[in-house]
């Protein structure tokens, strides 16, 4: 099993930045890859970025290329979403989740066994 806790989030002004952190614990040596993907109210979860764990290969959701950088620290067992440039649109629960059996499907949420318990995001205009 794979432990997920998400940190970071909270109440800004749009065109502010925000850095959620996710650390990772419990069988994290298997992890494969993990992603951030984000709820809105009233709307489906949806994915924002993901990150390969041994190789950083790196994949953006539209919305988030450009503002948005995913990274990871592998010493640390955690994965990083800087969020610059933010907007009200940007509001929503922000969810880290790991692939922990190498399917590698990034931006669909079949693909990620494991999955934290979201942390708030909310930007004021």
């Amino acid at each position: 099993q794979v432990q997920l806790v998400e940190s970071g989030g909270g109440l800004v002004q749009a065109g502010a930045s925000l850095r959620l952190s996710c650390a990772a614990s419990g069988r994290s040596f298997s992890i494969y890859a993990m992603a951030w993907f984000r709820q809105a109210p009233g709307k489906e979860r949806e994915f924002v970025a993901a990150i390969g764990w041994t190789n950083g290969k790196t994949v953006y959701a539209d919305s988030a290329k450009g503002r948005f950088t995913v990274s990871r620290d592998n010493a640390k067992n955690t994965v990083y979403l800087q969020m610059n440039s933010l907007k009200a649109d940007d509001t929503a629960v922000y969810y880290c989740a790991a692939d922990g059996d190498g399917d590698y499907m990034w931006w669909l949420e079949p693909g990620y066994e494991y999955w934290g318990q979201g942390t708030q995001v909310t930007v004021s205009s």
